[in-house]
């Protein structure tokens, strides 16, 4: 597929994010809207490619929606890697095997950028090495991780064919689309929930232009929509896969009950893989053994299940699935089927917000140090741009509402408005 107009990109504008991802394109004169992405998906999303891929073995991968397929058709054997950005300050992550074939993050990140300015390239018909990649405002509260995280994903750009790379931060790029929308000069928050971080701007807005000494100050942690899906993991589900067993040791006395460190690990699916090493198998069928009851082995049953068929991806859509239900009524379930696993798990919006109170702590208390940094009152701001699935969690909405009075809060193309104002940056790059 090609563009369908004359245009003759000069730099691509990429917002990878830890869930989806988008491309836009720039020269001198003019900005290129996101293109097609996705051209399976239903129209309305074909410029939203799902950060995921799929390795059924060492040559092949596969992207987006057709990771999930190819992962399902292939029975869930292979590799299925998501939510790789938010891994980019952990030090302690160095990468991974895909069979024999050893990747380290920036390998797995450049993989995922090639394939979108693969599909750029053809799009425009062009050999694009210059990019401007969004990037979170904090990708960690350390400044020396914060900054290694970047080297790593400017690392990952040049690996993917990029000569030139540059950054912008997310909740700037939003900020400069909103800025389009102004009457007057206004004092303006950008809360940018994301599926990996969490990204305040406060910054003074001009409809006429912008510089970079209109912000007034910027902030972010790399808690957000997958935190709170851990949360449900942890708090609500994990009892199925586990977490609640009890056994006792042979020739032993005292009743124990499965070491939370290692329930940890299925909080989240890249971890989960974990449990597959062979000592951590060993152990969960001791304790299978060892059990003090029948729902007991089969919780382990279950683990075994969901950790062999890595199952992670798919258990944790369903649980995504509750938490956006929660965000318009007052219940859900968290509901998964699949040979051996049986779950269903009723879940009440005050038992999520009790569960997940420390996740929405750490953002306000963020929140609440960006504001003390630009030296402003929550009154002081005029208007609050909310971008991001998470900004629907209702604890997290109320607690906006609390500091800003419900009338200041603006939701803004969900998906677009980061995109968009990266791709006006971009054309300033020109």
């Amino acid at each position: 597929m090609t563009a369908s107009r004359p245009f003759k990109p000069e730099i691509y504008a990429i917002d990878f994010g830890t869930t989806n991802s988008l491309l836009a394109a720039a020269n001198a004169g003019e900005t290129h809207p996101p293109i097609d992405l996705e051209t399976a998906a239903p129209e309305s999303d074909r410029s939203i490619l799902r950060s995921l891929l799929y390795f059924p073995d060492a040559g092949r991968c596969y992207y987006g929606r057709e990771a999930i397929e190819q992962y399902t058709a292939h029975e869930m054997e292979g590799w299925l890697i998501r939510s790789v950005k938010k891994f980019l300050p952990n030090r302690a992550f160095v990468g991974t095997f895909i069979g024999e074939r050893p990747m380290n993050l920036e390998n797995l990140i450049a993989t995922f950028l090639r394939e979108l300015r693969r599909r750029a390239n053809a799009y425009f018909d062009a050999d694009i090495k210059r990019v401007l990649l969004g990037r979170p405002a904090r990708f960690s509260e350390d400044d020396a991780d914060d900054q290694f995280a970047q080297y790593r994903l400017e690392r990952a750009a040049r690996l993917a064919g990029f000569g030139e790379v540059h950054f912008c931060p997310e909740p700037i790029a939003a900020a400069r689309d909103f800025r389009s929308t102004l009457r007057e000069p206004r004092r303006v928050l950008v809360a940018d929930f994301g599926g990996g971080t969490s990204d305040f701007t406060v910054l003074s807005m001009r409809a006429e232009g912008y510089d970079a000494s209109d912000v007034l100050a910027i902030g972010g942690l790399s808690v957000a929509g997958d935190a709170f899906d851990a949360s449900i993991m942890r708090h609500h589900v994990a009892r199925h896969f586990g977490a609640d067993v009890t056994y006792r040791v042979p020739l032993g006395n005292n009743i124990m009950r499965m070491p939370p460190a290692l329930m940890e690990m299925i909080c989240s699916p890249a971890d989960a893989t974990l449990l597959r090493a062979h000592d951590a198998r060993r152990f969960l069928r001791d304790v299978q053994a060892w059990s003090l009851g029948p729902d007991d082995r089969k919780a382990i049953e279950q683990l075994f299940t969901f950790v062999e068929d890595r199952l992670g991806f798919r258990v944790f859509e369903a649980i995504e699935a509750a938490k956006r239900e929660l965000s318009e009524r007052e219940q859900a379930e968290v509901r998964f089927r699949y040979p051996g696993v049986e779950l269903e798990e009723a879940l009440g919006r005050p038992a999520f917000e009790r569960s997940s109170r420390q996740q929405t702590t750490r953002i306000v208390a963020c929140l609440d140090e960006t504001l003390a940094r630009a030296g402003i009152e929550p009154a002081a701001i005029d208007i609050v741009c909310c971008t991001g699935g998470t900004a629907k969690v209702p604890a997290v909405a109320a607690a906006l509402a609390e500091r800003f009075g419900q009338g200041k809060l603006t939701r803004y193309r969900r998906f677009h408005s980061v995109i968009e104002g990266l791709s006006d940056h971009a054309r300033g790059l020109c």
